[in-house]
């Protein structure tokens, strides 16, 4: 959203020297907690993933937005969710936050943080603006009333705008692609299986959707009733050095997880792709309710100047991403509104 920030949060010392979470005054909602794509380096030592447990995220009412004309607006803030795939991030930030500031007439400012602190920001009438996954987009939706406009497109999304979700084992596996998904993930019976973590999309949102809609379990609650042992990461690379490490028969994670940096060329030739789920939407930006529908369409316009030559490759270095592309939120997000609903979990 767009509005009026107050004085204290524009002093620039305090977001020099603050990050997102503490420069916005929010606080960390539980149910968004670090999903796989934002997570933190795994920890390099030989303990298995352990189990832990999902909570809610507080449903709090979203103060309402401040009604102020496109001709008073002095200043806009920008989310940036953390990535493990990025490096240098701030100082990226900041660069394309003054393309965007020149690009609209309007000082922009460009924090970071997890995804649940971008939401809460939106939320919470802190920001207008958010980097988002496609379950926090809708998060941001619930609480908010933010929509995605944009979505992000890489070389490494087999759907271009969406990707797909991976069921991953042992390149000497016993276990092989059969004629169907029925088939094939019918060998997982009683098998140890290590999901990314329970807040991901593509590391257990889409593949626990896939296996209620199979008929193997009745929900994220009850996958001890198929696999003979059920464990969580804390990201991507986790989850697959539990395979690596023989501490699992499979994990599920994102079709690029197979690639440095979340694990190693050498590791990823032991690993092979027994089942993908496709149609995982591609994480895209939201915007706030509260904005005015000039001003977004100003915003959305700056947004896409970054896939041009001059801004190109510093947009690649932010997330990874060839391109941004219009979305209507409804279409991209559809597949993760329909996976979480079968699956039985909370948006």
């Amino acid at each position: 959203m767009i509005r009026l920030f107050s004085q204290k949060l524009m002093k620039k010392s305090l977001f020099s020297s603050l990050n997102l979470a503490v420069a916005l005054g929010l606080i960390t909602l539980a149910g968004l907690t670090s999903c796989s794509e934002t997570s933190p380096p795994p920890s390099q030592s030989n303990q298995p993933a352990t189990k832990t447990n999902d909570k809610e995220v507080a449903k709090e009412a979203k103060p309402a937005p401040t009604q102020t004309s496109q001709a008073n607006l002095s200043e806009i803030m920008i989310a940036f969710a953390t990535r493990r795939d990025t490096k240098d991030l701030q100082s990226k930030v900041d660069k394309v936050s003054s393309i965007l500031s020149k690009e609209i007439g309007i000082p922009v400012k460009g924090v970071i943080g997890d995804e649940t602190a971008s939401v809460e920001a939106l939320r919470a009438n802190r920001a207008s603006i958010a980097f988002l996954s496609g379950r926090a987009a809708l998060k941001a939706e619930s609480l908010a009333g933010a929509k995605m406009y944009l979505a992000e497109v890489r070389d490494d999304y087999s759907g271009g705008k969406s990707y797909n979700s991976v069921f991953v084992v042992p390149e000497a596996s016993p276990l092989k692609p059969l004629t169907t998904p029925q088939e094939t993930l019918e060998q997982l019976r009683g098998k140890r299986m290590a999901f990314t973590s329970r807040s991901s999309g593509s590391g257990f949102i889409f593949p626990v959707s896939e296996l209620v809609g199979l008929k193997f379990v009745d929900g994220p609650d009850r996958l001890e009733q198929f696999f003979g042992k059920v464990t969580y990461g804390d990201g991507y690379s986790s989850a697959l050095q539990a395979v690596l490490r023989d501490q699992a028969d499979v994990a599920v994670v994102s079709e690029y997880a197979l690639l440095p940096p979340w694990i190693t060329a050498e590791e990823g030739k032991k690993l092979r792709v027994l089942q993908p789920i496709p149609n995982v939407p591609a994480h895209g930006i939201s915007i706030d309710d509260s904005v005015p529908s000039e001003m977004r369409e100003k915003l959305i316009t700056a947004l896409l100047k970054l896939n041009e030559s001059e801004n190109n490759e510093l947009f690649r270095s932010l997330y990874n991403s060839t391109k941004l592309v219009k979305v209507d939120h409804e279409t991209h997000l559809a597949s993760m509104r329909t996976a979480i609903q079968r699956a039985g979990l909370k948006p």
